[in-house]
C-alpha cells in the first residue's frame, strides 16, 4: 500500500506558475527618474525579443516613475511615446504618483508629503528654477505645480492601474496584504505595504507569485510566493526587469 501510494505520488505533476498561451510580458521595476536607465533597458528588452523571436512582449511597469532621480518629467515623456508606439503597455500606480496626483488635485498634505518624497526633483525637472522653487511657500508650490504638469502628463498618470492579474502572476506595486483574497485586497496596501508582505514566510496568496517593486534590494529577490524588482537605480545605478513566457522567466538588467 505505502509503495503504491508513494509512486502515485512521485507522478503527481508540480504545479509550475506560468503567464497565458502566446503572450510575452516584460515586468520593469521602480524608474524613479532615471531616463537613462530606463532608455538603455527597453533597448535591452527589444534586443531580447529579437533573439526569442515569437510574439512581441507586453511591457509592465510597476510604478514609481518619478521622484528622487532628476528626469522624472522627462520619463513621463517618454513612456507617454512608449505606450503610443506600444498600446498594450500597462502601467500599476505606485505610491508617489498616487501622492502627486493628490497634490496635484489641491491636497495640501499631500503636496508635503511630495515635498518630502523625493518630490524636488520631480519640480525642477518640469522646468522650475530652483531659486524660484525655493523662494515660495506650501501656497506657491501649489500652483507652481499645478501650472507646470501639463495635462497629458496627469490624465497619462490617471490612467494607471492597482493591479494586474496575468495567469500565475499578480502585478502589483508594493505587494498584497497576505491570506486576503484578490478580490478583497485595498489599494492602499497594493501602493504602499512593505512590513506585513514581506515578512511572511508563506505564499501571500497561494498558488500565486507576486511580482512587485516598491522596496529596494541591491538586487532582484525571489522568495516563496513573490519576486521583487526594485533595485534602486537612483541609488544604485541598476534598473532591473523580469521577462515572462510560459513557465520561464529571466532576469535583464541596466547599469549605468
Amino acid at each position: 500500500m505505502l509503495g503504491r501510494l508513494f509512486h502515485r505520488f512521485a507522478k503527481t505533476p508540480r504545479r509550475l506558475v506560468r503567464v497565458p498561451d502566446g503572450r510575452r510580458l516584460y515586468a520593469i521595476g521602480d524608474i524613479h527618474g532615471q531616463l537613462d536607465l530606463l532608455e538603455g533597458l527597453l533597448a535591452r528588452i527589444c534586443a531580447d525579443e529579437k533573439a526569442r523571436g515569437g510574439p512581441r512582449g507586453e511591457l509592465i511597469f510597476l510604478g514609481d516613475l518619478i521622484n528622487r532621480g532628476p528626469q522624472s518629467a522627462q520619463v513621463i515623456d517618454y513612456l507617454v511615446s512608449v505606450q503610443a508606439e506600444r498600446p498594450e503597455t500597462r502601467f500599476l500606480l505606485g505610491n508617489h504618483e498616487e501622492v502627486l496626483l493628490k497634490a496635484l488635485g489641491g491636497d495640501e498634505s499631500a503636496l508635503r508629503i511630495f515635498h518630502h518624497m523625493g518630490g524636488t526633483q520631480t519640480i525642477l525637472s518640469y522646468g522650475i528654477a530652483r531659486e524660484a522653487y525655493e523662494a515660495v511657500d506650501y501656497d506657491g508650490l501649489a500652483a507652481m505645480l499645478q501650472a507646470a504638469v501639463p495635462p497629458t502628463h496627469r490624465d497619462f498618470l490617471a490612467s494607471f492601474e492597482d493591479i494586474i492579474v496575468e495567469g500565475g502572476y499578480v502585478f502589483v506595486h508594493a505587494g498584497v496584504r497576505p491570506g486576503v483574497s484578490l478580490v478583497e485586497q485595498q489599494p492602499r496596501d497594493l501602493r504602499w505595504i512593505r512590513h506585513e508582505f514581506l515578512s511572511t514566510s508563506s505564499h501571500p496568496i497561494p498558488g500565486m507569485v507576486i511580482i512587485h517593486g516598491h522596496t529596494i534590494h541591491e538586487d532582484i529577490i525571489e522568495q516563496p510566493g513573490r519576486i521583487g524588482l526594485d533595485t534602486g537605480g537612483y541609488r544604485t545605478g541598476m534598473l532591473s526587469a523580469m521577462g515572462f513566457e510560459g513557465e520561464e522567466r529571466w532576469i535583464l538588467q541596466q547599469r549605468s
